[in-house]
C-alpha cells in the first residue's frame, strides 16, 4: 500500500478514473511482455532482447499523451509506445522473430522499423540520427499549417553525439514542433553518465539553445501523462521545441547479454523501490480507483493477448529467401515519368539545338530546379546559404521571390541533421533537396545518407523523396577539401541512385527525373562543368530516365557538329566509358586525333548501371578503356573492368584498361593538380590500347 515517504508522488489532478485505469492498464502490458520475452530468451526461443523494465513510464505517459496521428520516434527501451499504439501483438512477436510478416521481412530486428498506419518512426543503432528525422516530420507539419507535436526520444549516452546538438539547433532556428524526451537512466550501456557529460542535468542544455526545458519524474506515469499533455497542447498552438528530461532507471543490462556487473547494486535498491508499476498501482489502491479484481482482469486479457501473439508468430514458418524479391525492394518502385512534349528519340540523339535556348551547365541545373519547384508544391529546398544568398554557386538566386523562404530554407550550418529532416519530409508526405555546399562536405552525413535514406524502403517498405546535390570535381584549384571526387563512396551502397550529367540538356533531364522519383537520387554536378558548357537546352519540362547510358552521335554535342558515324555490327574499334568531366577529356581526343572508330559512352547514372548499352558496345568493338576523375584505387573504374571481363571476355582483343586521378589527396596548385588529374595519362593509355 502506498505510503506518506512513498519515492513517487502522484497528483491525479481532474484527471477521471478511466484515464487513471487506462494508463494503468497501458503500463502493465510492457511489463508483462518483457517478462514473456526474458522467458523465451532463457528457453532459446529468442536471441536478443533490450529491456526496458523500469522505464516503461516514460513510453507509456507520453504515448498515451499525444493524438493518435502524431508521430513518435523511440528507441530500445519504449516498448510501450508500439502496445499503446495498438500494434497487434502477433505483429510485433513476428518483427521480433524476424519473420515474414514482421514490418521488416525479417530484414531488421526489435524495434528498427517504422510504420504510417501507427505513426511510429524505429531507430537505427546509429542512436542519434532519428533527431534530425524527428524535425523533417516536425518541418512537413509546420508547413502545411498542421497542428501537430512530433516526440522523439533519445537516451542521455545518445546526447553525445553530433545529431543531438545538430537537430535541436536545427528545431531552435525553425521553431519546430518537436518534444526531445531525453531518458536519463544513468548509463550509456556501460559507461555512467559522469563519463558521458559534464552538466548536471540536460534542462541546462536548453538554455545554449534558446529553448524551453522541462525535467520531470520518468517514473510517474501520471506526471509524464500530464506534462506531454499540457506542452503538446501547447506546442500546437504555439509551434516551437522542447526539451524534456524524464530522470528514470533501467533495471537490467543494456542487452541481457551485456548483463549489469558494472552497476552499484545499492542503486539497483535505490531505484526498485521507485518502480513505476508498483508505486502506481499503490497509488490507484489507496485512492479506491483500483482493486484485486480489476487487476486481475487485466493480466487475464494482457496474458491471453500475449499467448495468441506468440503462437501465431511462432507458428508461422521462417522465411524462405527469395533472392528476386530481395533485390526488387532496394528500390522503391519509380512512377511513371510523365509525358514529355520532347521526343526522347531527339533528346538521346542530341539533336536539341532548334529548340530551346542555350544554357550553362549551371543555368539548366537551375531551370530544372525551378520547373520542380513549380510542378511540386511539396518540394522543399535546404542548404547552406541558398536562399537570398542564392548559394556559392548561385544556381538558387531568385528563388526566395518566386517560392518564399518556408520552401528555401538557409540551414544551419550542419549536414547530418539535414539529410535527416529530408527523410522526415518524405515520411511526411513530402519531397526535399538537399544542397552539400560541397561534395566534400557530405563526410559528415554520411550515417544519414547510407544507413536511414539508402535503407528505409528495403527496411520497412518507406520511400525516401530526396535528392542530394553534390557540387563535386577538381580543376579549380581550390585544394583537397573543395575538389574531392567521392562519387565512389555511394556506389556500392545499395538504395541509393547516382547521376552524373556531362552535359546541361542531361543534366536538366535528369534533375527532374530525380524529382519524380521515389529513391534517395545522389546528383553530382562538376563544377569546372557550370560555366565552362553551353549547350541549346529544351525550355520545358521534360525527364531523360535515370539508368541509362548513351553513346553520343556527335564528336561535339555542345556544337552540333557533323554526325558521328556509329561503328557496324563488326567493326573492330574502342569503346570509352566515362561520366562528367571525362566524357568532355574523351571527345576531346577523340576529336584531335580524328578517330572514327570509337564509340563513346556517357553513363550519365551511375545506379542504376546501365551494363547492356556498355556491353553491347564492349562486344562489338573488342576493347574498353574506362575513365574518371575519381582516385584509381577503389574508383568506380575497377568495378566497371571486372563487369567487362565478367561478361564480354570472349569478345576482348586486349586487356580493359581504366585510368583515374593519382591515389593522393587533391593537390592546390595548379601544376600539382593538373598532375593528380588523370587526362594526360588517360590520352597516352588511351592511344596505346587503340594500336593493341
Amino acid at each position: 500500500m502506498i505510503t506518506a515517504d512513498s519515492p513517487v508522488k502522484f497528483n491525479k489532478k481532474k484527471y477521471s478514473d478511466e484515464i487513471l485505469l487506462s494508463l494503468y492498464k497501458e503500463l502493465i502490458k510492457p511489463r508483462m511482455i518483457e517478462e514473456k520475452m526474458l522467458i523465451l530468451l532463457r528457453q532459446g526461443k529468442i536471441t536478443k532482447w533490450f529491456s526496458g523494465i523500469g522505464q516503461e513510464a516514460s513510453s507509456v505517459g507520453s504515448a498515451m499523451a499525444l493524438q493518435k496521428d502524431e508521430y513518435i520516434l523511440p528507441m530500445h527501451r519504449n516498448l510501450g509506445t508500439f502496445t499503446v499504439r495498438g500494434i497487434p501483438m502477433e505483429k510485433l512477436f513476428a518483427q521480433f522473430q524476424g519473420k515474414k510478416s514482421g514490418f521488416t521481412k525479417g530484414r531488421d530486428r526489435s524495434f528498427h522499423f517504422g510504420t504510417q498506419e501507427y505513426k511510429i518512426i524505429g531507430m537505427i543503432s546509429h542512436l542519434g540520427p532519428q533527431m534530425g528525422v524527428a524535425d523533417g516530420i516536425a518541418l512537413g507539419h509546420l508547413l502545411k499549417k498542421e497542428k501537430k507535436v512530433t516526440l522523439v526520444y533519445t537516451g542521455d549516452g545518445g546526447t553525445s553525439e553530433g545529431d543531438f546538438h545538430e537537430s535541436i539547433n536545427v528545431a531552435a532556428v525553425w521553431d519546430l514542433p518537436v518534444i526531445f524526451a531525453i531518458e536519463n537512466n544513468g548509463y550509456g550501456l556501460s559507461t555512467p553518465s559522469t563519463e558521458q557529460f559534464r552538466c548536471k542535468q540536460f534542462i541546462d542544455k536548453a538554455i545554449g539553445y534558446g529553448i524551453e526545458a522541462v525535467q520531470i519524474d520518468g517514473n510517474n506515469v501520471l506526471e509524464v501523462y500530464d506534462t506531454v499533455k499540457s506542452l503538446a497542447e501547447s506546442i500546437r498552438e504555439n509551434p516551437r521545441p522542447i526539451l524534456l528530461e524524464c530522470i528514470t532507471f533501467r533495471m537490467r543490462g543494456h542487452e541481457e547479454a551485456s548483463g549489469t556487473k558494472y552497476i552499484d547494486p545499492k542503486l539497483f535498491e535505490e531505484w526498485g523501490k521507485k518502480d513505476p508499476i508498483l508505486n502506481y498501482e499503490n497509488f490507484l489502491l489507496a485512492e479506491k480507483i483500483l482493486n484485486t479484481e480489476i487487476i486481475s482482469k487485466y493480466k487475464s486479457e494482457i496474458r491471453k493477448e500475449i499467448e495468441q501473439g506468440i503462437e501465431i508468430a511462432f507458428d508461422e514458418k521462417n522465411i524462405e529467401p527469395s533472392t528476386q524479391e530481395e533485390l526488387k525492394d532496394v528500390f522503391a518502385p519509380v512512377p511513371r515519368f510523365p509525358d514529355s512534349p520532347i521526343r526522347q528519340e531527339e533528346m538521346e540523339k542530341g539533336r536539341n539545338e532548334e529548340r530551346g535556348r542555350s544554357m550553362r551547365l549551371i543555368d539548366s541545373i537551375s531551370d530544372g530546379l525551378r520547373l520542380a519547384m513549380r510542378k511540386h508544391p511539396n518540394l522543399i529546398l535546404m542548404g547552406q546559404d541558398i536562399a537570398d544568398y542564392g548559394g556559392v554557386f548561385k544556381i538558387t538566386d531568385g528563388f526566395v521571390k518566386e517560392f518564399g523562404k518556408e520552401r528555401v530554407r538557409n540551414t544551419p550550418l550542419c549536414e547530418s541533421a539535414i539529410l535527416g529532416a529530408g527523410l522526415g519530409l518524405s515520411i511526411n508526405g513530402m519531397k526535399a533537396m538537399v544542397e552539400m555546399q560541397f561534395a566534400d562536405f557530405v563526410s559528415e552525413g554520411m550515417t544519414q545518407i547510407c544507413n536511414n535514406l539508402a535503407k528505409a524502403y528495403w527496411r520497412w517498405g518507406q520511400n525516401a523523396s530526396v535528392v542530394v546535390r553534390m557540387p563535386t570535381g577538381a580543376g579549380s584549384a581550390a585544394g583537397p577539401f573543395h575538389s574531392q571526387s567521392n562519387e565512389a563512396w555511394f556506389f556500392h551502397i545499395p538504395g541509393l541512385k547516382i547521376v552524373y550529367p556531362a552535359f546541361p540538356a542531361d543534366a536538366k533531364g535528369l534533375l527532374l527525373a530525380a524529382f519524380e522519383d521515389s529513391n534517395p537520387v545522389m546528383f553530382f554536378e562538376h563544377k569546372s562543368l557550370y560555366r565552362s558548357i553551353t549547350q541549346n537546352v529544351p525550355e520545358e519540362y521534360y525527364t531523360i530516365p535515370i539508368g541509362k547510358a548513351r553513346i553520343y552521335p556527335t564528336p561535339t554535342p555542345s556544337k552540333g557538329e557533323g554526325v558521328f558515324p556509329p561503328l557496324g555490327e563488326t567493326e573492330k574499334g574502342m569503346t570509352v566509358i566515362t561520366y562528367g568531366m571525362g566524357v568532355h577529356w574523351a571527345l576531346e581526343i577523340i576529336e584531335k586525333n580524328k578517330l572514327d572508330n570509337v564509340e563513346l559512352v556517357d553513363l550519365r547514372s551511375l545506379v542504376p548501371l546501365d551494363t547492356e548499352t556498355i556491353f553491347n558496345s564492349v562486344k562489338k568493338t573488342g576493347k574498353a578503356i574506362i575513365l574518371h576523375e575519381d582516385t584509381l584505387t577503389g574508383g568506380i573504374g575497377g568495378e566497371l573492368s571486372a563487369l567487362i571481363t565478367e561478361h564480354c571476355f570472349e569478345y576482348l582483343d586486349a586487356p580493359v584498361m581504366r585510368e583515374g586521378s593519382l591515389d593522393t589527396p587533391v593537390p592546390f596548385t595548379e601544376t600539382l593538380e593538373k598532375n593528380f588529374l588523370p587526362k594526360e595519362r588517360f590520352e597516352k593509355k588511351f592511344m596505346e590500347l587503340l594500336k593493341y
